[in-house]
């Protein structure tokens, strides 16, 4: 084999190179892309359990006032309400609230949940669920908001 057939091998060689290169790269684009709308999917059918959940919930407890949550924190829901405590003539204010949303897309593919419980002023549950986004199960998500709103629930009655 002769320099001329060498030179041209290697250069085919790189050609070959450079162009699985550049389909791995589009694959990985693809990827990405379909990573970023599994998670949308589930965000929505997600936000919309938890909305629907926390919204049930402030109506059983009079006074708490209902909010939805959407931007960097994630998306999902909140009540909070504000209690006035008189003790020896002392005045309190008290504060409660409980906060699950659904973590924005990151670099981890994962759906990620999380949620905050404070009663009385005391943060009394501070809570985090996720999963890779190939292997997510909507079922466990949505019993486990499930699961912290009945805890919340029971605590807030317990403490008021």
């Amino acid at each position: 084999m002769d320099f001329k057939e060498r030179l041209e091998r290697a250069i085919q060689r790189g050609q070959r190179s450079s162009d699985a290169a550049a389909r791995a790269q589009a694959e990985q684009a693809v990827n990405e892309e379909e990573l970023r709308r599994l998670h949308s999917q589930y965000r929505l059918e997600l936000s919309d359990h938890i909305e629907e959940g926390v919204r049930e919930l402030g109506r059983h407890f009079p006074g708490f006032r209902y909010e939805s949550l959407s931007g960097d924190k994630g998306w999902g829901a909140s009540i909070s309400r504000d209690d006035l405590s008189l003790n020896r003539g002392r005045r309190d204010s008290l504060f409660s609230r409980l906060e699950v949303a659904v973590r924005p897309f990151s670099s981890s593919h994962v759906l990620e949940m999380t949620a905050k419980g404070t009663i009385r002023n005391k943060e009394l549950f501070n809570r985090s669920q996720y999963q890779v986004l190939a292997d997510v199960d909507m079922h466990a998500f949505t019993e486990q908001v499930d699961r912290w709103l009945l805890e919340y629930a029971e605590l807030y009655a317990a403490k008021s």
